[in-house]
């Protein structure tokens, strides 16, 4: 069942991140293998992130500190992910929303 549930997770990222291509100014469209992919980049930094500084400052810590974390990473995976292109503006604009969206569909257990 825990497979499961990873296998949603990564599926619903993937959706988000091709929703975010049409609505965030700076951010490309995806198709669903590429948003597929960079979901599982992001989470892989993410998880690398929050071993090196702890969960506080990981992308999933509240406040201003984990947005700007989760934006920066956004940014970064765009060197990792052929196709993806994202302007800083587009890293916030796009961490906003998968943050919005986080807190209406919570895809971990808290």
């Amino acid at each position: 069942m825990r497979v499961l549930g990873t296998v949603v997770r990564f599926i619903v990222a993937a959706i988000v991140l091709m929703l975010i291509g049409y609505v965030v100014p700076g951010f490309s469209r995806l198709t669903f293998g590429e948003a597929l992919l960079a979901a599982l980049v992001i989470a892989g930094v993410s998880y690398l992130i929050e071993l090196m500084l702890g969960r506080r400052n990981s992308t999933y810590g509240r406040g201003i500190v984990g947005f700007l974390v989760s934006a920066v990473v956004i940014w970064l995976v765009q060197f990792v992910i052929p196709n993806m292109h994202v302007s800083l503006i587009g890293a916030l604009l796009a961490a906003f929303v998968i943050g919005v969206v986080d807190l209406v569909i919570p895809t971990a257990i808290r």
